[in-house]
């Protein structure tokens, strides 16, 4: 009995065993696939790329104008140097300090005896200049005179009217009137002051409407016409524009560098603006055109080449661009067209063909197909 159990138990090992050898050969996939994670696991996730964080926005489609630029001053549409015409001592001085002032009005008056006192003088000289005349034409009326006293009375009565006229002119020199409506500066001088022929007492500026002198490069000559709207801006009022019209083209050029100087008015009704602020000019409205316009920020630089990446099914493009114009924050360029999902952040870490994930501008995300 012994016997036949060790026998059965051999028997039943035996084909154990050989059944075992069967279906690794007959299976040698089945252990490994046994052994393997299923589907979407951790292994096949490791090695499916990460989409890229980036911002993104569209090329847009814009009509725009190729501009000239250039830089200049603003000065006072009218401005002068109060000065005499006669030397003499202050006696009035009628405004104040940063006044504004009508045409006509007297600011400075000099102190005028002595040359009204030579006015009356000539008056006395003319009186009896026309005393001598009148004596001389009663005369030669009733043949008692002579041809020639009258002559010589006539002449010594225009000379006594041309040198009263003559003096009431330097009588009037003693009073300094503005010859337009303005604002005067600050003084030079005081009451009691003693003046010089063309000592510059106050300035006075014509600052209700301004003028700006700049200088355009001759290649532009044909683009540069009277009527013309120009922007102006100062550092004064940062991102401010100020409109302004050209009044006048100097008809010579600049020879030095070979310029067009050119002038333009503008309105300064609030007295918000100077003479003499910096000024920058831009020329706009020739050659207008529709153009393909993004951010700055979207452009890479490689080299001499510019690119965008641009999002397409989820996925970063690599597109090449050509920069036609810039402007403020944004740039005209060739290469896209508009509507293209452009990033603006993110660019450092993209590959073509990159899955991405938009965590910027989401109106456009939601037609990219991002996988964000």
């Amino acid at each position: 009995m012994r016997l036949l159990a060790g026998l059965v138990i051999a028997l039943a090992g035996g084909a154990i065993g050989a059944a075992a050898v069967h279906w690794k050969v007959a299976d040698p996939s089945a252990l490994l696939s046994s052994a393997a994670p299923s589907g979407g696991g951790a292994g096949e996730g490791a090695r499916a790329p990460q989409p890229v964080s980036v911002e993104v926005t569209e090329a847009r489609e814009v009509l725009t104008s190729d501009d000239i630029a250039a830089i200049g001053s603003l000065e006072s549409d009218e401005s002068i140097q109060l000065a005499p015409e006669v030397a003499g001592r202050v006696a009035a001085i009628n405004f104040q300090e940063g006044q504004a002032i009508k045409a006509g009005e007297v600011l400075v008056l000099l102190d005028d005896a002595l040359a009204r006192a030579s006015e009356q003088e000539i008056k006395v000289r003319l009186d009896l200049a026309n005393a001598n005349y009148e004596r001389a034409r009663r005369m030669t009326a009733s043949g008692t005179g002579t041809t020639r006293d009258l002559d010589t009375a006539l002449a010594e009565r225009s000379t006594a009217e041309t040198l009263l006229n003559s003096q009431r002119v330097q009588v009037a020199k003693h009073s300094l009137s503005a010859p337009f409506d303005g604002v005067v500066g600050l003084r030079n001088v005081s009451v009691g002051s003693y003046v010089g022929v063309g000592t510059a007492l106050v300035n006075l500026e014509k600052i209700d409407v301004l003028k700006v002198g700049f200088k355009v490069p001759e290649r532009y000559l044909q683009n540069i016409r009277v009527g013309q709207t120009v922007d102006v801006s100062v550092d004064a009022f940062p991102g401010q524009a100020f409109e302004g019209t050209i009044y006048a083209i100097d008809p010579m050029l600049d020879v030095n560098g070979r310029a067009l100087n050119v002038r333009a008015r503008l309105s300064n009704s609030e007295m918000t603006l100077r003479p003499g602020l910096f000024a920058r000019i831009v020329i706009k409205g020739f050659d207008e055109r529709k153009a393909v316009s993004i951010p700055e920020s979207a452009v890479v630089a490689r080299g001499q080449e510019r690119l965008v990446w641009t999002i397409v099914d989820g996925h970063a493009q690599e597109a090449k661009i050509r920069i036609t114009a810039r402007k403020v924050g944004s740039i005209e360029v060739e290469g896209v067209e508009p509507g293209t999902v452009v990033v603006t952040a993110g660019q450092p870490r993209l590959r073509n063909g990159a899955p991405v994930t938009i965590v910027g501008g989401e109106q456009v995300a939601r037609t990219t197909g991002s996988n964000g």
